[in-house]
């Protein structure tokens, strides 16, 4: 019979266990190994049953057991220290604290008056615990390993996102191997949430208005990462329509509108949401808001309408949160970006929905694509995201390459190298990621806690001890955590083939599954078309030769997920499950279903290398190499993402491509030449590195690897690592502009820039001359040049720009590349005709091929980037080489 109302019977847990409650809400448990411990041993049976949950367990054990642990003294110390712990990390001062105050003698560090007071992070899904399943896939991830690392280095974050009541979606197999997906119902009450609490202690919510009268309501929970908190809107609200109810029901789901009302709520209710959790505890207003990608874009209409209603314009409302505004990219691809149909959005910012006081035209106006090549008639997120932001970064520096080209459109005339966009390279939290048995060898090595510091804070001489662990302790390591995945692959597959349908006596061959003493691959990761989940299938009887080689024998486990809308995706799925289900390598080479946080914190420790082999630039990061990597496994990857960017051959091998080459162009053949490749490196240097031993009969060379991987790569790839750099390189930046942009300044700043674009048309560049310019086209390396121009600037002053020198070399279509600018200095005008006389030096710093040219840009001391108008002017054509613009 099934209940008509499902509710949540919370225990009273008796006094002396009140701490367990406090430890229980507290996400930190998800990465600190003593608090999980404690909870273990509460009721170890149903702690596993539980899946390592403390709010399930706690809400399952028998008031008998909490009687007797209240009577335990032994327990009771344990509970006082783990709690007294966590008292001292949330209230402690950390990384950000000790910067915020300077050195030891009390210099203040490069930037540390600019810290922020708080930062605001908005992500559409974060990925903290398999037991607030909120993520689908790296940004997820990445935005949990965000919040996770922030609070590590105690930096104020406020993490504001959404919360679906039916997550993601689980994953099963049909007999014939096509993704099935599954969609429970999540109780936030058997989450570890708390519901934010108004003054009068009614539960706090915001709300948005829609077209035709109706009102979008979103009730605030409270997750506690740390030192973070992450606030997460819930529409299923009795309040709401229907209709309302379902917009925060599935991450990733519904039709567009349903996609709208999402990032409408995540951004403008977002923004609400901070404000409402400010006022009620006490915490400090976001100096910085950071955009994690463009789904939560609208944070900044928002935060321009408070603007306006405080008396400012919009187009100094603008610029004010411009400043202090900070958007990541995470796609290398148009396609990846959401776009709506204009007319979607103008219906939902009219006159009787959201924002009325914003002139609609103003906001279709901020996600129009008007450069060449974009579409009119819609609204493109991240291009408002761009326009909104002050400062924006890709996430590896072959990410942020690829980003300024994809983008370059914005900024025409400028050179895709000077396109306002940076990068931030993704990094891992590896506390969550570093299996217990690693950081047990080395807390023996170092120390836990200088363990501890080397895993958030990070620093090379912390990572360095590696290089005194003994050979065979490494290796030992290698083969038990290789052993813990068999099982979990054997417990996993077995589960996976009844749901399948099979019944037991078609499972004993499952016991065979897998050697934990077989070269072990690993491949996890969302299954988009570009990720090629199946080039290891391009020639199966090669592949089939690999797995059962009689010497060399290698094995695969692989997972992964398709969107429930791309069939593509799930016939990848199907075709890789369907090669895995052969008898005659189904102990070799398995697929298991239901890839998440959980599966993957066994799978990346278990593997001895992991593969990835996307198509190259396509992968904007791609962590889960970073993550084995921290547990000593090699990856074996196509050099895109951050592989691109920190590969070396200590760390393990990269998968040449067909990039750039006409084989790209035909994709069958690019796949069969790279899959061959594949083949090569598995059989030619991958298995033989493994199995060959030295004289003390252990694989030293690999291990040698395994060292280098942890010692040098280990530093890198750590979240800690990723945050200090937004902190620098990013939120200190826009805490200092934020200041800067008080209303007065605010308003001076976007009268300039409307004068300066006013004013363009009329500013030309009419004459460039040098004063020795060279007989024939050859000139000698160290002269150096006068160079003088004439420049009319209209209406424009010589405080407005900046005339500058361009120089470097040239290629055969006299592009030049590598380019030095020089500024120059007014030196007479404006004469008759309103022209103004222009002088530099110009060295000639280098052979070969040489060119230079002049350009004029705006210039302002609030811009961030010379480029941040995308205005620049270049000498008519009409000059050409003979007044000495291009000189080879």
């Amino acid at each position: 019979m099934k209940a008509i109302r499902r509710f949540t019977v919370r225990p009273v847990l008796p006094e002396a266990l009140h701490p367990l409650s406090e430890l229980a809400r507290n996400l930190r448990w998800s990465w600190h190994a003593e608090t999980r411990d404690l909870f273990q041993s509460v009721d170890p049976e149903r702690w596993a049953s539980s899946g390592g949950d403390p709010v399930r367990l706690l809400g399952s054990v028998s008031t008998r057991r909490l009687a007797e642990l209240a009577e335990d003294r032994r327990f009771l110390r344990r509970l006082a220290a783990v709690a007294d712990d966590l008292r001292d990390y949330v209230t402690g001062d950390r990384w950000y604290q000790v910067r915020g105050r300077g050195d030891a003698h009390g210099r203040a560090q490069a930037g540390a008056s600019e810290l922020p007071a708080a930062v605001a992070y908005f992500s559409p899904e974060f990925g903290i615990t398999a037991a607030l399943p909120q993520y689908s896939g790296g940004l997820g991830i990445l935005a949990g390993d965000h919040l996770k690392a922030a609070s590590d280095l105690g930096v104020p974050l406020i993490g504001v996102g959404l919360l679906y009541r039916h997550g993601y979606f689980r994953q099963s197999l049909s007999r014939d191997g096509w993704q099935q997906e599954h969609y429970p119902v999540l109780d936030p009450n058997e989450l570890p949430l708390v519901p934010l609490q108004d003054t009068d202690g009614t539960p706090a919510q915001v709300d948005l208005a829609l077209p035709g009268g109706r009102r979008l309501h979103a009730r605030i929970w409270q997750a506690q990462v740390g030192r973070v908190p992450l606030l997460l809107l819930d529409s299923d609200v009795e309040e709401n329509d229907l209709g309302e109810r379902g917009v925060t029901d599935r991450l990733y789901g519904g039709g567009s509108e349903h996609r709208l009302l999402q990032e409408m709520l995540l951004g403008i209710g977002g923004v609400r949401a901070v404000r409402t959790y400010c006022r009620l505890t006490g915490h400090a207003g976001p100096e910085v808001f950071h955009t994690n990608e463009g789904h939560a874009g609208f944070l900044g209409l928002e935060r321009i309408a408070e603007l306006c209603d405080q008396g400012l314009d919009f187009d100094a409302g603008l610029e004010a949160v411009r400043s202090g505004t900070v958007f990541t990219t995470h796609t290398p691809v148009p396609a990846g970006i959401d776009r709506f149909d204009r007319e979607l959005v103008a219906r939902h910012f009219g006159p009787d929905a959201e924002l009325p006081r914003i002139d609609v035209g103003r906001i279709l106006g901020l996600g129009m694509e008007t450069y060449a090549g974009g579409d009119p008639n819609v609204f493109n997120m991240a291009v408002m995201g761009l326009r909104l932001a002050q400062r924006a970064n890709g996430v590896s520096l072959l990410h942020g390459q690829v980003s300024r080209e994809m983008f370059s459109g914005l900024w025409p005339g400028f050179d895709p190298d000077e396109v306002p966009i940076t990068s931030v390279t993704n990094g891992v939290h590896a506390p969550t990621w570093v299996a217990p048995e690693v950081f047990r060898l080395g807390a023996r090595q170092i120390g836990a806690e200088r363990t501890e510091d080397a895993m958030t804070v990070g620093g090379s001489e912390r990572w360095d001890a590696v290089g005194d662990i003994p050979d065979q302790d490494i290796w030992d390591l290698r083969r038990d955590l290789r052993e813990q995945l068999v099982v979990e692959v054997r417990e996993r597959l077995s589960a996976s083939w009844r749901q399948r349908g099979a019944g037991t006596a078609e499972l004993g061959w499952i016991e065979g599954v897998l050697d934990p003493d077989v070269l072990t691959i690993g491949f996890a990761r969302r299954v988009p078309s570009y990720k090629r989940l199946t080039l290891m299938l391009r020639d199966p009887d090669r592949l089939m030769d690999l797995l059962l080689h009689p010497e060399r024998p290698i094995q695969i486990v692989i997972a992964g997920k398709a969107h429930p809308a791309d069939d593509g995706g799930k016939r990848l799925i199907q075709e890789l499950v369907r090669f895995a289900d052969d008898p005659r390598v189904r102990h070799r080479i398995v697929f298991l279903p239901d890839y998440g946080m959980a599966m993957a914190q066994k799978l990346y420790p278990g593997c001895d290398v992991w593969l990835n082999n996307p198509l190259r630039p396509l992968e904007a990061c791609g962590t889960s190499g970073m993550k084995a990597a921290l547990n000593g496994c090699l990856n074996l990857s196509v050099l895109d993402g951050w592989w691109d960017e920190w590969f070396r051959p200590d760390f393990g091998w990269a998968i040449p491509t067909a990039d750039g080459t006409a084989t790209a162009e035909d994709q069958d053949r690019r796949d069969d030449v790279e899959a061959a490749a594949l083949y090569d490196l598995l059989e030619q240097r991958v298995a033989p590195r493994f199995y060959e031993r030295g004289q003390g009969g252990l694989p030293d060379r690999w291990i040698a690897m395994v060292r280098e991987t942890l010692t040098h790569l280990g530093p890198k790839v750590l979240a800690g690592r990723m945050v200090r750099e937004y902190v620098e390189r990013l939120y200190a930046p826009a805490a200092r502009a934020h200041r800067s942009l008080v209303p007065d300044v605010a308003r001076e700043l976007s009268d300039w820039k409307a004068r300066v674009r006013g004013a363009w048309h009329r500013v030309t560049v009419d004459h460039v001359e040098t004063s020795a310019a060279p007989a024939s086209t050859a000139a000698e390396l160290g002269a150096t040049l006068v160079l003088r121009v004439r420049v009319g600037l209209g209406d424009l002053a010589p405080d407005d720009v900046e005339v500058q020198a361009v120089s470097g070399r040239v290629d055969m279509e006299d592009r030049i590349t590598d380019a030095t600018y020089v500024p120059l200095k007014p030196t007479s005008g404006p004469d008759d005709e309103g022209r103004w006389g222009y002088e530099g030096p110009l060295a000639l710093d280098r052979t070969g091929s040489f060119g230079y040219t002049v350009r004029i840009l705006p210039t302002h001391r609030l811009l961030a980037s010379p480029a941040e108008l995308g205005l620049v002017m270049v000498p008519s054509e009409e000059l050409g080489e003979g007044a000495g613009v291009l000189m080879r």
